[in-house]
């Protein structure tokens, strides 16, 4: 039996030239064919200053998380996990709701939000693998807690039209195909369903055995090394992330996730499959997919970085306020501008988020106007609008 892969299959139907350049794949040893698999070559010199560098954003994004108040944290991990889940899902062209999502990921972590939405079995199933990766990141790997991922990512054993083996290593080939059905390129196909038994074992018994190698790295080694045993028959590529994330939490012992590795892989995830399959046709050394593994997770802590400057001007701007009297449409207001409202604040647009009157809303910037929060901007008439005067902060 022979399963298609959904894994690349994105990139090539959108880059149908890169069809014509790899038709030469049956000559193609895959890294799994190749004698001295799996044991990986990269260049440490080559990769020191990028871990550096990587661990340095890790220890000033957790730092300064910790310098935030408790309930804006534990409001970032909610929208991290979320991320996670839906980004990671998104990869392989599954598209969850959000809102569904989120509402799951705080039931499981006990938070007390309003309007928890109702349960969704295949979206719990997913947030429950997730959370078991991220939150118990400290115990062992086993073929027993793969399986029990599995099968929460598939509550039924139907994948549309496709029947699947449902907690279980698959007994089938698995390739990634794209193209027309008699004129399918072939981009990668995985070992023999007869190796997976023993692949999964070495890779197991490496994964839990503490040989020193930094976690980071071995995230990345661990991510590669998964998805080219491909173990299951569906599933291998969030399966594959999540034991990154796991790897990740680990390596800052903390299982509160503050960024998502699997939002900046969908951002970019043309270059995701196109250094995959390029690493899965070279050899041993991997030096190229450690490189950009490591620039994406440089690029997922950024973007946390910016996030949490945000966070923080957002509480400085509000500390500046604490003694100043306001109602509930202008603190609504105020936290839309400084969350970056889309074009120009008017009387008008005030009535209308707010559900108020003009004359109220003309009031309501009228009162901020005289506290020192809002000003007028430079065109007036029919065109006026205001703007928000950002405090100074300590």
């Amino acid at each position: 039996m022979r399963r298609k892969s959904r894994l690349f299959s994105a990139y090539y139907a959108e880059n149908p030239i890169a069809h014509a350049e790899i038709r030469w794949y049956n000559e193609v040893m895959y890294i799994h064919e190749l004698e001295g698999w799996p044991n990986f070559l990269w260049d440490q010199e080559k990769l020191s200053e990028l871990l550096i560098q990587l661990r340095h954003l890790q220890g000033r994004l957790i730092g300064g998380m910790e310098s935030i108040g408790f309930h804006t944290r534990d409001e970032t991990v909610l929208q991290v996990l979320t991320q996670d889940v839906v980004k990671s899902s998104e990869i392989e062209g599954e598209i969850l709701d959000q809102s569904l999502v989120r509402s799951s990921v705080a039931r499981h972590l006990g938070m007390d939000i309003a309007g928890l939405d109702a349960v969704d079995r295949n979206i719990e199933g997913v947030v429950e693998m997730m959370l078991d990766a991220t939150q118990n990141f400290d115990q062992p790997l086993t073929k027993e807690r793969l399986l029990k991922w599995h099968m929460s990512l598939f509550p039924s054993t139907k994948r549309g039209f496709t029947k699947i083996r449902v907690g279980a290593w698959r007994t089938g080939i698995v390739q990634v195909v794209s193209g027309r059905i008699g004129k399918e390129i072939v981009h990668f196909e995985a070992p023999p369903a007869e190796r997976v038994d023993h692949e999964m074992e070495l890779f197991l018994d490496w994964f839990n055995l503490d040989t020193g190698m930094d976690l980071v790295l071995k995230a990345a080694l661990a991510h590669l090394w998964f998805v080219t045993i491909h173990p299951f028959d569906d599933g291998n590529g969030r399966i594959g992330r999540a034991i990154a994330d796991l790897l990740l939490a680990r390596s800052e012992n903390s299982s509160r996730r503050f960024y998502s590795l699997s939002a900046q892989i969908q951002k970019e995830r043309k270059s995701y499959y196109a250094i995959l399959e390029q690493t899965q046709k070279g050899n041993l050394d991997i030096t190229l997919w450690v490189e950009w593994f490591f620039n994406c997770l440089g690029r997922s802590i950024e973007e946390a970085l910016s996030i949490l400057d945000a966070i923080r001007h957002k509480a400085q701007f509000w500390e500046s306020l604490a003694e100043v009297s306001l109602n509930e449409r202008q603190r609504k207001i105020i936290n839309r501008m400084l969350d970056g409202f889309e074009g120009k604040l008017t009387s008008s647009k005030w009535a209308k988020m707010t559900k108020c009157s003009q004359d109220t809303a003309y009031r309501d910037i009228l009162d901020l106007m005289e506290k020192g929060i809002l000003a007028k901007n430079s065109e007036g008439g029919r065109n006026t609008s205001y703007l928000l005067i950002l405090k100074s902060t300590k």
